[in-house]
């Protein structure tokens, strides 16, 4: 979360590439290695696996048993943390790293994490992937107390938490700071002497536990693991937080137990293909997600083409489940950044060739089907889809692996107002005729719940955050609506 507009900072939106312009962002990646000489060059490494989950900033805070080290950069990893004299400087065998999208605005130095404060119990350096939905309320209440901010992003609203506290421990003081705020957050922390991670107590963000040799590491995601040679261990549970010392690792639940209820995007698009989530490789469970969608939405069609990248794995499941050709009949650019101007209104109109572009001998007198993963505002799809007609297509069906996002999110991706997002504005049929398609179907709720193996309505089945098609929020929106979930500010239980 930003608060620039509350701070009266004047921001303007950030520029994105056009042919970007239309896509679900993750806020952030977190990693973090504790006991490794090679602490920091690990923490780039595992940086640069994390880049799909924030490409605005990067930075690395070590520890060396003396000092802490930080270096904070806008920008990708690869053009800030590729010198050997910039890891140089992050010496010690404590580290932790942050990748950073931020949702509004202009991301500007003194927001980029891992942030890092002097507390009377020592330094602590902080990073954050996730959103938390009662930050403004919290941040108004400590500026009002005294408090003065110096960043606008909600990961700050932790560490003013954490300073008042009156506990001895530093892990009693998070703990405290934990139970003061809701929303999702997968949390990473360094201290001079120990490593935390810790889950929201219904694990809406993903966070994960490694080992490489004597070392532990933990991170966004398995992919980040995988670069660096470490194993897997498990995933950090909803509601857990663990603590990391010289001494190993210990697992505290200061929470009520509740049923986890993790993002189902990350099984949708934000995790890297590559990954494990929830015990499953991801590929293998968008292949499912476009072959319930084949048979949920069938298309009488000479060929199916994806909208690369992220549309490629359902594509494939699409083909199988429909016994038609799989085609590349978009060629993906991937050197294009997110800062080309467009200059003028009708060199405007050619960005999305930018990043995609025909592949007309795959498409030239066909029939497609289009697939993609999701549709937000809609303005891509439908560039796309005028760009396969002027390659040639006969017909062009869109077909989304994903159900229509009708509602905004709060829990750290970045949809629109919802008077933007096109599926709540329009129906299935009036969609349709704005991007120009064919035909135009997208996977129920029901059939990506079976495409993730189990049954919606079940009860002892897993469920997921799925608000952004259903408006089943499972957290309280305080910002938004101005109220405390049951109970979450009053939990009293102690740290074990």
């Amino acid at each position: 979360m930003d608060f620039a507009r509350d701070a009266g900072e004047a921001r303007a939106e950030p520029s994105a590439s056009p042919a970007d312009d239309d896509r679900l962002r993750e806020e952030c990646g977190v990693f973090g290695v504790f006991g490794n000489e090679d602490a920091a060059a690990l923490t780039a490494l595992g940086l640069h696996a994390l880049q799909h989950r924030g490409q605005e900033s990067a930075g690395i805070v070590t520890y060396d048993g003396a000092h802490f080290h930080s270096e904070r950069r806008l920008g990708l990893v690869g053009d800030n943390f590729n010198k050997a004299e910039v890891i140089g400087r992050l010496k010690g065998h404590i580290a932790l790293g942050h990748n950073r999208y931020s949702t509004t605005g202009d991301t500007i130095l003194r927001n980029v994490q891992p942030l890092f404060a002097d507390l009377d119990t020592g330094g602590f350096a902080l990073a954050h992937n996730g959103n938390l939905t009662n930050a403004r309320t919290l941040r108004r209440e400590l500026i009002s107390s005294g408090a003065i901010c110096q960043s606008t992003s909600d990961t700050e609203v932790i560490l003013h938490l954490m300073a008042r506290s009156q506990r001895r421990r530093i892990i009693e003081r998070f703990v405290e700071a934990l139970r003061q705020i809701q929303g999702a957050y997968a949390l990473v922390c360094i201290t001079n002497d120990m490593m935390i991670g810790a889950r929201d107590p219904i694990g809406i963000r993903p966070l994960m536990l490694g080992r490489l040799g004597s070392s532990y590491v933990l991170a966004s995601e398995t992919c980040a693991l995988d670069i660096v040679g470490a194993e897997l261990v498990r995933e950090i549970e909803n509601g857990e937080i663990v603590t990391i010392t010289a001494d190993g690792l210990e697992s505290h639940r200061p929470f009520p137990r509740r049923p986890a209820r993790p993002c189902i995007f990350e099984y949708i698009y934000f995790a890297r293909p590559d990954s494990i989530v929830g015990g499953r490789n991801v590929y293998d469970l968008r292949k499912q997600m476009g072959a319930q969608l084949a048979r949920e939405a069938p298309a009488d069609a000479d060929a199916i083409v994806p909208i690369p990248d992220s549309g490629v794995p359902a594509a494939i499941g699409y083909a199988q489940a429909s016994g038609i050709p799989f085609e590349l009949g978009i060629i993906r650019n991937h050197y294009v950044g997110r800062t080309f101007i467009e200059p003028e209104q009708r060199i405007r109109q050619l960005g999305v060739k930018l990043k995609h572009s025909a592949n007309a001998s795959a498409v030239r007198g066909n029939r497609i089907v289009l697939i993609d993963d999701s549709v937000v505002r809609g303005t891509t799809s439908r560039k796309i889809v005028q760009m396969m007609f002027e390659a040639g297509a006969r017909e062009v069906h869109l077909r989304v692996s994903s159900p229509p996002i009708t509602h905004p999110d709060f829990y750290g991706i970045d949809t629109p107002r919802t008077s933007e997002l096109l599926a709540a504005n329009m129906s299935v049929e009036e969609m349709r005729t704005f991007i120009g398609a064919s035909s135009l179907a997208f996977l129920s709720v029901d059939g990506i719940y079976k495409a993730l193996g189990h049954e919606r309505r079940d009860p002892r089945a897993p469920q997921y955050t799925d608000h952004c098609f259903t408006g089943d929020y499972p957290t309280a929106l305080v910002d938004q609506h101005g109220r405390a979930h049951d109970g979450q500010l009053s939990f009293l239980s102690e740290v074990r």
